[in-house]
């Protein structure tokens, strides 16, 4: 159990170590990343049933305690968040072993996937500032490659938007670094949580908590800082972009969530205020510029910017339910996104297009592809019994209970115009018929095809099974919630009698 934490971290690495050692071996990679992120998905699991009796695990590198060592934490929200990653990394690897070119395999994308994972999955179990601003940095840097990775035009483009502002934002992460170590002379989380508590420092940290507020923004699609998005995420293969959909900006709200339930609570009315007024001006952008494309990775990618603005309405009303649904609408939104966009590529790999007007007719040739992508539209849109239903009706329920109308009104309209996006895609690409018959581009043996469509079909069996079993799941959202609102449990786990 002691060395649990950082097995998330040491199992990706040790892996894209082997893929290149095998880098001329194309099917070792890809049988390498998928046992990787197996591997790494089974211990995130374990590491969930460590935590779910309210417990928080604490590992202290090279056995310096903290604060002056490296800690690793990981509790209720850390360890749902790592059995996501792992899943989601597992399901992106399975697909790109049937579904991705082999010049961008012979390009590294396996070893570079599990380098972002490392960088990931770190972000997730830093219990200290700078360790965070590093994992930040290792997965920026594998991200910057994957979306660049086969230098088409599009992709240079967008690479080139995506990590400007993502530079931006990692200025402005280390100079609010700089002013809180100044400030408070330590950078572990649980520290600065007393020291700013009980000192409290007025002006000066309300500036560095805007600081953080802007720097993590970027990285989570924030209004108005989301428009590096929608230029940089339609441009690579569907496996690069649903590994960046499902995990990329939900990295930046997780930090988002950390500080501002750990560290910056000194002035909530006017923090999370402005929080949720971002939050609402973050969905309403997003699904109207959704509703005005006319293609299907353009569509996809701006609604990542509105689901963001959902994760962090919950943030926002700061609330022990609302927090609950932030949770809920989490793991609903990473695994539904990652899917829409391999299924979506799937599309791509049989017709050679994401134009909505080009395509049509899929519901007869794939009605299986067909009913996986129906699935999961409607789960976005929020229709019951499907888990984006629950989530959203917990914001909104906990929205209702703050009297916080407005948001409650942007929430159910945003709602409907997503309903609107993804009834889109479907009409257009699998009901009407075709305006002129394409043919299957790269028709796969029925086996073949099956496998290329299990993760698909997995991520869709668990959007399913996550509103039949809303209960349970609420269950675990809650007591991370409950960590969240009072951070005294994580402060104790990580300083002890300090």
């Amino acid at each position: 159990m002691i060395l649990l934490p950082v097995l998330p971290i040491i199992l990706p690495l040790a892996g894209a170590i082997l893929c290149m050692f095998a880098r001329r071996n194309l099917v070792a990679q890809k049988l390498i990343s998928i046992l990787s992120s197996a591997l790494m998905f089974g211990v995130s699991i374990a590491l969930l049933s460590e935590v779910r009796n309210g417990d928080i695990v604490v590992m202290n590198v090279g056995q310096w305690a903290a604060p002056f060592g490296i800690t690793l934490v990981v509790d209720m929200l850390a360890a749902i968040l790592l059995v996501l990653s792992g899943l989601m990394a597992l399901s992106v690897s399975i697909y790109a072993y049937f579904g991705l070119d082999q010049d961008r395999v012979r390009f590294g994308f396996f070893p570079l996937l599990l380098i972002m994972m490392v960088g990931v999955n770190g972000a997730f179990v830093a219990g200290d500032l700078f360790n965070l601003y590093v994992w930040f940095e290792v997965l920026l840097t594998a991200s910057f490659i994957l979306l660049a990775l086969g230098g088409e035009r599009p992709q240079l483009e967008g690479s080139i938007k995506y990590v400007t502002l993502n530079l931006l934002s990692s200025a402005l992460f280390l100079a609010g670094i700089g002013i809180l170590y100044g400030m408070a002379g330590t950078l572990n989380m649980a520290q600065l949580a007393r020291v700013v508590q009980e000192d409290g420092h007025g002006g000066l940290v309300m500036m560095v908590a805007i600081m953080f507020l802007m720097g993590f923004g970027i990285k989570a699609g924030m209004f108005p800082l989301y428009f590096w998005l929608p230029a940089s995420y339609p441009t690579p293969p569907a496996a690069v972009t649903a590994l960046f959909s499902g995990l990329l900006t939900k990295v930046g709200a997780y930090a988002l969530i950390r500080m501002f339930t750990l560290v910056f609570i000194t002035d909530p009315e006017f923090l999370h205020g402005l929080i949720l007024a971002g939050a609402g001006l973050t969905m309403v952008s997003g699904v109207l510029a959704a509703a005005s494309h006319y293609e299907m990775r353009k569509i996809l990618a701006v609604h990542i910017v509105s689901q963001i603005g959902y994760v962090l309405m919950g943030l926002g009303l700061f609330s022990k339910l609302a927090l609950t649904g932030t949770v809920i609408y989490l793991i609903h939104v990473i695994i539904v996104k990652t899917n829409l966009f391999l299924l979506a590529g799937a599309v791509h790999r049989l017709k050679g297009s994401y134009d909505l007007k080009k395509l049509g007719g899929l519901y007869k040739e794939r009605p299986g592809l067909s009913i996986l992508f129906f699935l999961s539209a409607m789960s976005l849109a929020g229709l019951p019994p499907l888990s984006g239903f629950f989530a959203k009706l917990t914001l909104i329920i906990a929205a209702l209970r703050a009297e916080s109308w407005l948001i409650v009104g942007v929430a159910l309209g945003v709602s409907l115009l997503t309903l609107y996006s993804m009834t889109k895609i479907w009409a257009y690409v699998f009901w009407k018929p075709a305006p002129e018959p394409l043919p299957d581009l790269d028709p796969m043996p029925k086996g073949k095809w099956f496998l290329f469509l299990l993760p698909m079909m997995t991520l869709t069996v668990i959007t399913i099974a996550i509103g039949v079993f809303a209960g349970s799941v609420f269950d675990y959202a809650e007591m991370a919630a409950g960590q969240l609102m009072d951070p005294s449990g994580y402060i104790q786990a990580v300083l002890g009698g300090e």
